[in-house]
């Protein structure tokens, strides 16, 4: 699709943002499987449904506009997803594991963050004030996800390491 208005940049926008959530609706299963902590499992199952209701809402964008219900590819998705399989498939140590699908998983959260805050903006500059609540709902979803894993990692990643402490330093003076 050749994009030479801001509503070509919106729909194309709105479409790859919906790849994106269905990608991700594919890689939350083996997450979930791969968590070792409760609080992180629990945290990727929650968000899993969440992004049912993500898609959902999303698809009531396109009927509200009126357009065509499509996805186009996200690449950008692709790639942060490749690369948290490939962390689930290489690190062994699983404590190692899953503060790689914190980071993952909240690389994800940004870049969902970035689109939705993007797809916000757009809408209104569009007009298209009936979908903002749908979008707005998203991105207050997705940013609480974000902060959730924060915590995760914060609370329970690794209890181990002393406050404060460089990775590498072990109680060396700087």
């Amino acid at each position: 699709m050749a994009i030479k208005t801001a509503q070509d940049l919106f729909l194309n926008e709105l479409r790859d943002t919906y790849h994106a959530e269905k990608q991700a609706l594919k890689a939350y299963p083996k997450m979930i499987k791969q968590a070792q902590l409760p609080e992180l499992r629990q945290a990727f199952e929650e968000h899993m449904e969440q992004t049912r209701g993500q898609v959902e809402r999303l698809e009531q964008v396109f009927e509200q506009l009126d357009l065509g219900k499509r996805a186009k590819r996200c690449e950008a998705m692709e790639g942060l997803l490749e690369e948290a399989r490939s962390h689930m498939e290489e690190i062994e140590d699983k404590a190692v594991l899953d503060v790689a699908m914190i980071v993952s998983a909240q690389k994800v959260e940004h870049y969902e963050i970035a689109a939705y805050g993007s797809l916000v903006a757009m809408a209104r500059q569009l007009g298209h004030d009936e979908v903002v609540p749908l979008l707005e709902e998203t991105l207050a979803e997705e940013k609480a996800t974000d902060e959730r894993l924060t915590k995760v990692a914060e609370g329970a990643a690794n209890p181990q390491a002393p406050a404060g402490e460089a990775p590498g330093r072990k109680g060396k003076a700087a």
